[in-house]
């Protein structure tokens, strides 16, 4: 295999392994530091929770998940089929220990050591995006503010506190109260059942799966390699190196492997002493035609609905889903989202939608992500990202990279250890 390792002491090669916007990322930044990537994949670009997301590229937004009131609402929501949060009945053991842990982790000191340790990531995240896009990545980032919409202006205070508890763990965030004649006059979608709003300055949108299409050229073009339906089946460390064999019998050797799964993390983690479980958070979306243009994205927080200006029409995502990530997609979980929606939105043809997806967040109990060395030499993990993946994806990749190639851990990634 030859040198292994470079003067500097860093790697040579590295496999990342899972090609969504967050392995990419890690191979593209191995790759502005003389990193020779091979990236490996058990469906293709994108196929995880990559494509169909709704495009946000939002650090005003990026709130843990473990927030206190989120065990309050999922017990009275447990059963109710339509709701946002959806845990179906299951004997799996694995997922009822994870939302024991979870239910353990929403707690106010929790929560805002989560958020403190995504405020580093948060304030960098856009920058990253830059360094991508002037570089090769061809698929543009549009600046734009997010704006959340509710029936009341007391629905809307609730947010305020929330932003104003991020700001508290040092956060800048910009943001406006809006009324319902505000709403109204910048959104022609909005129905008379929204009173209040808030606008998040300082935000973007993409469309995702361009995006993480576009990153995968660049770094084919930087002379990186990537393999389509190569399932792990096993993967071996050495003296010097690591190799990882697929289920067919292929072996690709390397110095340094990341394992970058999204939700199926888990699985391959704990094999190496990641102690922290994954879970799939599944979210749902498809597009909707629409009569007029969507000045901007749109976000409905009380049905945890999300709305992005896409391709002519409006892409609409939400629910999370506690189940399996290879399981088949619900259309009651569909129907669920448009029922929910349908009183807040006008202008929209809901019977003709297309582009139905299903795909998988990878949740944490503690609202961290998983990102950095494992206990074995040369192995590192990069994942547990949530619902915000592709916010913090180029940025992950960024710091992790610079970890694998210089044997130092970034302050900002201690939080994320994977052996917490």
């Amino acid at each position: 295999m030859g040198e292994l390792y470079r003067i500097d002491g860093g790697p040579r090669s590295a496999i990342v392994i899972g090609a969504g916007v967050v392995g990419l990322s890690t191979a593209w930044f191995l790759q502005d530091r003389g990193v020779d990537v091979t990236v490996l994949d058990r469906e293709g670009i994108a196929a995880g929770a990559s494509w169909g997301n709704a495009g946000w590229l939002s650090p005003g937004l990026a709130i843990p998940l473990n927030e206190p009131g989120v065990l309050r609402y999922g017990l009275r929501t447990l059963l109710d089929r339509q709701a946002p949060l959806h845990v179906p009945p299951s004997p799996d053991p694995r997922l009822w220990s994870f939302l024991a842990r979870f239910a353990a982790n929403c707690t106010s000191r929790s929560w805002t050591g989560a958020a403190e340790a995504n405020s580093p990531l948060n304030e960098e995240c856009l920058e990253a995006f830059d360094v991508l896009t002037a570089n090769g990545v061809d698929a543009p980032t549009i600046e734009a503010p997010i704006t959340a919409a509710f029936e009341t202006p007391e629905q809307a205070a609730g947010l305020i506190t929330e932003l104003r508890r991020i700001e508290e763990t040092g956060q800048d965030i910009s943001y406006t109260r809006l009324t319902a004649a505000d709403l109204a006059e910048r959104f022609p979608q909005a129905t008379a059942r929204l009173g209040a709003g808030v606008r998040i300055e300082g935000q973007r949108y993409v469309d995702p799966g361009r995006f993480v299409e576009s990153l995968a050229r660049a770094v084919v073009g930087r002379g990186g390699t990537i393999r389509h339906k190569f399932e792990v089946a096993s993967l071996r460390a050495h003296r010097h190196a690591l190799s990882v064999r697929s289920k067919t019998g292929q072996t690709v050797n390397a110095n340094a492997v990341v394992l970058a799964t999204g939700a199926w993390l888990g699985d391959l983690g704990r094999k190496w002493g990641v102690k922290v479980p994954v879970r799939a958070g599944r979210g749902y979306s498809f597009t909707v035609p629409t009569d007029r243009p969507v000045p901007g994205p749109l976000y409905l927080p009380d049905i945890r609905v999300a709305c992005t200006p896409y391709r002519e029409g409006l892409r609409v995502a939400g629910t999370m889903e506690f189940r399996k990530p290879d399981a088949p997609p619900d259309p009651a979980r569909i129907a669920a989202i448009i029922a929910s929606a349908r009183p807040f939105l006008t202008g929209l043809d809901w019977d003709r939608r297309t582009d139905e997806w299903v795909g998988s967040r990878p949740v944490t109990p503690d609202g961290r992500h998983v990102i950095g060395a494992t206990g074995t030499p040369g192995l590192y993990v990069a994942g547990g990202h949530g619902m915000w993946g592709l916010t913090h994806g180029p940025i992950t990749g960024r710091l992790l990279a610079e970890h694998i190639t210089t044997g130092k851990q970034p302050e900002a990634l201690r939080p994320f250890d994977p052996l917490r």
